[in-house]
């Protein structure tokens, strides 16, 4: 039974924050292997949208001005939600 793919949350052009810190996973041959990328919060922009196809989950292509980095749902959150989340009641 083939399994439709999940639909992503997040839309192209939308900006977002690392939510955690991004590593190198061996994507990037020119930077050693686990080496902090960005940091938590760290500002970007989705400047495509893919699909894992193993996985059956959205990937992100995430501009993080530094790199470009495939992003998971789990490791990004939007800018503005971040935003609203830091303002006290």
């Amino acid at each position: 039974m083939m399994t439709e793919p999940r639909q992503p949350k997040y839309q192209w052009g939308q900006e977002v924050r690392a939510a955690i810190d991004l590593y190198n996973d061996g994507s990037l041959p020119d930077i050693p292997e686990d080496q902090l990328l960005i940091v938590a919060g760290g500002p970007g922009e989705i400047v495509q949208i893919g699909h894992h196809t193993e996985a059956n989950l959205p990937m992100y292509m995430v501009d993080f001005g530094l790199c470009v980095l495939g992003c998971l749902e789990e490791e990004i959150v939007l800018a503005a939600l971040d935003a609203a989340d830091e303002v006290a009641p």
